[in-house]
């Protein structure tokens, strides 16, 4: 397993070892202590599949006050996925860190409690998978909007599609003041 270290503080890009031939292939997508050995401590607690159509973007999401760790990956097609540091008084707070992850590469996305996170589909269709270090409570859920020009995201996309609730979220600076 090769471990990656972006410039946000915690955030990580797992690559693991694959072993193939030709009848296909076998890899880790988890080992408890591996994981350990990298800094990845917290018990996961939930996981979850979604299946999401070209052009659709989800995000940028986070919990309030019962934040998830999220270990993310992609099992079918390809996602730009994007992490930003929303903790008040972070050095970091407003950067965000954005890579592509695909079926193909295999590689992980460790996302630390306390950031938002989000992906937009790249491909026909793309499955997403991620573990969860705490349960999802809809009353406790935040985020940000997709599109704020504080972030400046390049989303490889100019018109996504996105769930209502994605297209009201409010901008970073607006979240920080507590508006």
């Amino acid at each position: 397993m090769n471990v990656i270290k972006t410039r946000l503080p915690g955030v990580l890009i797992i690559e693991p070892k694959v072993f193939g031939d030709a009848r296909g292939f076998f890899l880790e997508s988890y080992h408890q202590q591996r994981y350990r050995d990298i800094g990845i401590e917290l018990p996961f607690v939930q996981d979850n599949h979604s299946r999401s159509q070209y052009g659709v973007l989800r995000g940028l999401h986070f919990q309030r006050t019962r934040p998830q760790g999220k270990l993310v990956r992609v099992t079918r097609g390809a996602v730009y996925d994007v992490v930003v540091d929303v903790n008040p008084g972070s050095a970091t707070c407003g950067e965000h860190v954005g890579i592509e992850l695909t079926a193909d590469d295999n590689l992980q996305l460790w996302v630390p409690p306390g950031y938002a996170h989000g992906f937009c589909v790249l491909t026909d269709t793309a499955d997403f998978q991620y573990k969860c270090t705490d349960l999802y409570y809809p009353e406790d859920e935040g985020g940000l909007l997709w599109n704020d020009p504080d972030l400046d995201i390049a989303w490889p996309l100019k018109s996504p599609q996105l769930s209502e609730k994605d297209q009201r979220h409010p901008r970073l600076r607006a979240l920080l003041s507590g508006e």
